[in-house]
């Protein structure tokens, strides 16, 4: 069904050029869209009119049309004036809103395909057969774009995503649940990571445009046949979860750059709680001072070089030294030494994925 909105949109461009007032009604006599100055009670005349075995007619000094949707009654129109120049302009309000019918069932048929896809719910053979009838490539290269707001979504952000975004007639944009709007992307053949990367960006900040703030975007990997969308899709989806948790400052983020935080995502808790209850004897590796967490955190995103970290620290190379050697006293790992780095950096993670877990409990 059409919205009210695009209905009003559609009879008040055409009164902008013909000059006549035009009214759209359901079959029971309601007004859905109108461009009449005052409104009168119509309700009596429609249902006359519906029951009538006529296409049109002119009652109480309105043309009256029937609008089909393939031979079922949707719209009444309404012209108002009894005059054949006021006929024609309503046969051609009844067909431009009679195609309108036309191109939203068919977009309806193809977001109905492409949600089905998405959540696995097709037979191999039913995803090309469908595909086939909708007039839908099934070996172009696509990728999945999963966009989330604080707001939840109803039809007409719906609408406004597609009006930003839809740029391209092969693309998609629909919804599976209230809480993200998932664009499915054709690409070029020559379209790779960068590409990506900058298509993500430019979505965030059309959006910031529109006054979303808190909007995140994550993408899966390209896919080249259609059904493997549905793999890209469970990508994204992961990559927008792992990213909250892992990636929390990073507003675009991609499935390929998951890294080691993909698998501490897929761990049971219980395992987690054991990891870390063998590695620091019960005590949590979060618990240190802010002092000594800055500490960690600048000497992990310097590589374990410790000039560098006490450079950027402020600090005298030999104060690093002392804080590392404390740490080590504490926990039996020392940082300047890979492998004990790398259990350190994984327990920090896996406390942060125990943490925000314990968060969705609440």
């Amino acid at each position: 069904m059409i919205s009210n909105q695009i209905l009003q949109n559609t009879i008040d461009g055409l009164k902008g050029i013909t000059r006549i007032d035009l009214c759209v009604m359901d079959t029971d006599g309601k007004s859905l869209a109108s461009t009449f100055a005052e409104q009168g009670n119509y309700e009596d005349a429609v249902l006359s009119f519906v029951e009538s075995p006529a296409d049109s007619q002119v009652v109480q000094g309105y043309q009256f049309f029937k609008i089909f949707d393939e031979h079922q009654l949707e719209y009444v129109l309404l012209a108002n004036g009894g005059t054949e120049d006021v006929y024609m302009v309503g046969k051609i309000a009844a067909f431009q809103i009679q195609n309108l019918l036309v191109a939203y069932k068919e977009r309806f048929d193809k977001d109905n395909f492409i949600k089905n896809l998405l959540l696995d719910n097709l037979l191999l053979v039913d995803i090309y057969n469908r595909a086939k009838k909708l007039h839908i490539d099934t070996d172009v290269r696509r990728v999945i774009f999963i966009v989330e707001t604080e707001h939840e979504k109803d039809s007409n952000t719906l609408d406004n995503v597609r009006g930003l975004l839809g740029n391209k007639a092969k693309d998609f944009i629909t919804a599976v649940d209230e809480k993200d709007i998932i664009v499915v992307k054709e690409l070029g053949v020559n379209d790779g990571h960068i590409e990506l990367d900058r298509m993500a960006n430019e979505m965030l900040e059309l959006l910031k445009g529109e006054g979303e703030e808190d909007v995140r975007i994550a993408y899966g990997t390209i896919v080249n046949d259609i059904k493997e969308v549905s793999k890209s899709y469970k990508e994204a989806k992961l990559a927008l979860d792992v990213g909250k948790i892992f990636f929390d400052e990073k507003k675009v983020i991609a499935y390929s750059t998951l890294g080691i935080g993909r698998l501490i995502y897929q761990l049971p808790i219980p395992l987690c709680k054991m990891f870390i209850r063998e590695i620091f004897e019960g005590k949590s590796p979060d618990e240190f001072d802010e002092e000594t967490l800055t500490t960690i955190n600048k000497f992990f995103e310097n590589s374990l070089n410790v000039s560098e970290t006490s450079r950027q620290l402020y600090i005298h190379r030999n104060t690093l030294v002392y804080r590392l050697d404390k740490l080590q006293k504490s926990t039996g790992l020392d940082l300047r030494v890979f492998e004990d780095a790398i259990t350190f950096k994984i327990a920090l993670m896996v406390v942060k994925y125990m943490k925000y877990m314990e968060s969705l409990e609440y």
